[in-house]
């Protein structure tokens, strides 16, 4: 009977919930958010691409994290800004674009580990074998890498979202802000038991083994840069995984704080800002961070605006 109500095929979606008077200063701040995500994002692979000094397999890799952080950006903020002004009852969105920006919020919120994986072993190649690293990361190796942290989220979320779609619909209300797989498999009045197992196994196995290979992974190094007698190169090596293990705990506490929420029902609406906010501040402050502490990055960003400097 719910459906009747809606138009076929349509669902409506809660969207970002801001009282009339607050609706003008959170649309100018989305908005600002979102175009200083965009420049800054495609500036940095602007500059990795154009600049021949930068063709190095660091920063080749590193080209993949603003280009994820730009999609993600897009997958998310421009349907909350066009629903703002919208009310909340006419927010409807179509069932097909509403699977398109669920695929696409996981498989970027995916890649995003996935993608800081394969930096991370770049790092660790370079200063615990830097005698076999033009040997190892080849151009081969790192299409391998690319493509693995590309494929392996593919894989998997199409895995996730496969499930959900195969269930019927009998609910034509989305309650959150956007579209994602829970929110879309809780639609069906079928069992979601296999949706739960298959989401926590895949949540599990994405942050052991990210987290996992992150802690290996600078443990080492830490070791290496302790033994080594070169304070100078130790020092380097040092900073540049600061910059990429601050990353990836902005990124960390933004996942975590959204699904403890989840833990407390009476909070559903901190939960629901948590949600847009892991979308939000990680692509937000990522290339204020690699743009600053990169040395390579900050010279080549200063040259550019002040060529007699």
């Amino acid at each position: 009977m719910e459906n009747l109500s809606y138009p076929r095929n349509m669902l409506l979606l809660e969207g970002l919930n801001v009282t009339q008077q607050s609706s003008y200063p959170a649309f100018i701040l989305l908005l600002i958010i979102y175009i200083f995500i965009m420049v800054s994002n495609i500036s940095l692979i602007v500059l990795i691409t154009m600049e021949r000094s930068l063709h190095h397999p660091m920063y080749i890799i590193f080209c993949n994290l603003p280009l994820n952080d730009a999609l993600t950006a897009t997958v998310i903020i421009p349907r909350l800004l066009s629903d703002i002004f919208v009310a909340s009852t006419e927010r409807y969105i179509n069932y097909i674009e509403c699977a398109i920006q669920a695929f696409g919020a996981h498989m970027f919120g995916t890649s995003s580990h996935t993608i800081l994986m394969i930096m991370a072993f770049d790092r660790y190649v370079a200063i615990c074998k830097p005698l076999q690293y033009t040997l190892i990361m080849t151009n081969r190796m790192i299409v391998k890498l690319i493509v693995f942290a590309w494929g392996s989220a593919f894989l998997f979320v199409g895995v996730l979202l496969g499930l959900t779609f195969r269930l019927s619909r009998c609910r034509s209300e989305i309650l959150h802000p956007f579209c994602d797989n829970a929110s879309i498999f809780k639609l069906s009045c079928e069992s979601t038991i296999i949706n739960n197992i298959y989401g926590l196994t895949f949540t599990v196995l994405l942050l052991g083994s990210s987290m996992g290979s992150l802690i290996l992974t600078y443990l080492r190094i830490a070791i290496v840069c302790k033994k080594n007698k070169n304070r100078v190169l130790s020092s380097k090596a040092l900073q540049t995984c600061s910059t990429h293990l601050t990353v990836y705990i902005i990124m960390l506490v933004s996942g975590f704080t959204f699904i403890l929420l989840h833990r407390f029902p009476e909070w559903s609406n901190h939960r629901k800002l948590a949600a847009i906010l892991f979308y939000v501040i990680p692509p937000w402050v990522n290339p204020i961070i690699y743009g600053l502490q990169t040395k390579e990055i900050r010279q080549k960003l200063v040259s550019k605006f002040y060529p007699k400097k």
